[in-house]
């Protein structure tokens, strides 16, 4: 669903990504961990098609993204660090004006399904998005993806700032999406959370990924011991 083929972005000389290869497959949580500048928004970003590559491929959903730019948006959500809604409006209206953007249409009973599924309670539903905490913007966010019927999703730092309890809830929508088998790539700092909630991890260090392993050949403590060896 979500692939690269030598992959590289040059900026002036800085090799912020270089050769990367990687596979992200329907129903899989790939989850990308590296330290600030390792490459890791840069390979979001590059699959959002906001920069372009220097060199190399990226595929979503066996489309050319550089090539099919607007269709290949069709079939992905993006939630980042900082989830940009409107404050002014309802979670709501923020889903209906999101979803309407891909063109979609439901009616309010659909739409409120989708914010229930994404576990947002239902008192929220019509508060301003000024007053929602860091981790119910997110599962509007999660709705919206529900609502697009997206087969991708892309991460970049999702649970950065939740507390403990949103960010389990969190990875518990991850991982109800990856059983409707929407491939998901996160890029994150949360090693405990990429152990729990990933089906795979990739290490990256200075644009270059240096390690990939399944999250079930690996536990929490050699996880953090490898990630650590890298990072030297």
């Amino acid at each position: 669903m979500l692939h690269t083929e030598n992959l590289t972005k040059d900026y002036d000389g800085h090799l912020a990504l270089d050769q990367l290869n990687l596979s992200v497959s329907a129903g899989d949580i790939y989850c990308l961990l590296g330290a600030n500048g390792a490459g890791k928004s840069t390979t979001i970003n590059l699959f959002l098609n906001f920069i372009k590559p220097t060199s190399g491929k990226v595929v979503i959903d066996m489309m050319d993204v550089n090539q099919e730019p607007i269709k290949t948006k069709e079939v992905i959500a993006y939630i980042p660090e900082n989830l940009n809604l409107y404050g002014e409006l309802t979670g709501l209206e923020n889903l209906e004006y999101f979803v309407g953007l891909s063109k979609k249409s439901y009616d309010k009973g659909a739409l409120i399904n989708f914010l229930d599924e994404a576990g947002l309670q239902s008192q929220a539903h019509s508060e301003r998005v000024k007053k929602y905490s860091k981790g119910m913007r997110q599962k509007v966010g999660i709705a919206i993806a529900l609502a697009k019927k997206a087969k991708a999703l892309l991460l970049d730092e999702p649970t950065s700032g939740l507390d403990p309890k949103a960010s389990n809830e969190f990875s518990e929508l991850l991982v109800k999406l990856s059983d409707q088998g929407v491939a998901t790539l996160m890029a994150t700092h949360d090693l405990f959370r990429a152990k729990e909630t990933g089906t795979d991890i990739g290490i990256m260090k200075s644009g270059k990924l240096v390690e990939q392993l399944s999250a079930d050949d690996i536990d929490h403590s050699d996880l953090e011991k490898l990630y650590l060896a890298h990072m030297n």
